[in-house]
């Protein structure tokens, strides 16, 4: 198995060591694996002028699977639009075909008090958002800005869907509602964009091939609404890309921190590129605060989905409840009547308790 291996900046370079730890503990479990490292994000634009070099893109396309820390800083904020972190994101995730973005929002019971909602709201909460990731507006054209007749400055956006793409992750989000609960609710806007009535009507479309799943459909606002009052009424939810990056850091809450989620962005082939759903932190980065628990359930969900070693899989979710049962937290779930650790004592704790 090829691992390609993108750390990027802030508190990537030390989620993703902690990461490879567990990976290592866990090739007891006959995982053949081989890892090569490169830049992306701010660290990229650092060593090559781009936040997505060339040689990089070349290891990822030759690997089996990515691994990627997170992207992004101050010091890259005045850069031109191309060059900053945050587009070698974007760019491998065109680049790499990967259409299909799946975020769990699982509520361990240990840490159901951390959540920003009522215990009862959330407790045993499992549900999965599946957000479009190559299409809507953050890639549609024509974008840009430019000056009207009245001499005022305005800006762009496209927000663009084929059937095609629609139809290709509705299927993906049928597919992961058959092996879960069976409900899928497909979120959009139709009540206003055109875009959202060919979403709703393709997804209704394809719905008649899963006879089933039990079908809904709801504008986002009301989603958002949703998930905040009743999220346990949720199995799958599938949504566009501009819609899912908002309401899947909404979900993040739910869980209790930002800092436990982890995500796959999968291709036709369920190649994917696994990372945390938080970002680079660059407030906190070098000071053992990070939280490495999404990045190593990043993992768990690589061996899952790219390589189906489901045993694997499951052993670091366990290692990882393991730990939350133990009593460990790092700072973004730490709570009173628990233990503080930092990024390397959590790391050791899931390894250890791998080993028991």
């Amino acid at each position: 198995m090829k691992i390609a291996v993108l750390p990027g900046d802030g508190i990537g370079q030390e989620i993703i060591q902690q990461a490879l730890r567990v990976l290592g503990a866990v090739r007891g479990d006959g995982l053949d694996v081989e890892i090569e490292q490169a830049a992306i994000g701010g660290a990229g634009y650092d060593e090559q002028g781009d936040p997505l070099p060339v040689s990089t893109l070349s290891l990822a396309k030759a690997a089996d699977a990515v691994l990627l820390g997170a992207v992004g800083g101050p010091q890259y904020d005045e850069l031109p639009r191309a060059m900053r972190p945050e587009q070698g994101l974007l760019r491998i995730r065109k680049e790499l075909g990967l259409f299909a973005n799946l975020r769990p929002a699982l509520v361990y019971k240990e840490l159901a008090e951390a959540s920003s909602l009522k215990p009862e709201l959330v407790e045993n909460l499992d549900l999965m958002i599946l957000r479009e990731l190559t299409g809507d507006i953050y890639f549609g054209q024509p974008r840009g800005q430019r000056q009207t007749d009245s001499g005022q400055r305005e800006g762009f956006d496209t927000m663009k869907y084929s059937e095609s793409e629609i139809r290709r992750i509705a299927h993906v989000g049928f597919t992961i509602a058959g092996k879960r609960n069976r409900k899928l609710c497909s979120v959009d806007k139709a009540n206003v964009l055109d875009t959202s009535i060919l979403w709703r009507e393709v997804v209704t479309d394809v719905g008649k091939e899963y006879p089933d799943i039990e079908l809904s459909h709801m504008y986002v606002d009301n989603a958002a609404m949703q998930l905040v009052r009743a999220p346990k009424q949720f199995d799958v939810v599938l949504t566009g890309n501009m819609f899912g990056d908002i309401l899947s850091d909404e979900a993040s809450m739910l869980t209790g921190s930002i800092g436990m989620l982890p995500s796959a962005s999968l291709d036709a082939q369920n190649k994917g590129l696994y990372e945390p759903v938080h970002g680079s932190a660059p407030d906190i980065a070098g000071k053992d605060l990070a939280n490495p628990l999404a990045t190593i359930l990043s993992v768990a969900m690589m061996l899952r989905y790219t390589f189906g070693i489901e045993a694997a899989a499951q052993r670091i979710e366990k290692a990882v409840g393991s730990v939350l049962q133990q009593g460990l937290r790092t700072p973004d779930i730490y709570q009173e009547g628990t233990t503080k650790v930092g990024t390397v004592q959590m790391g050791d704790a899931v390894v250890a308790a791998l080993g028991e």
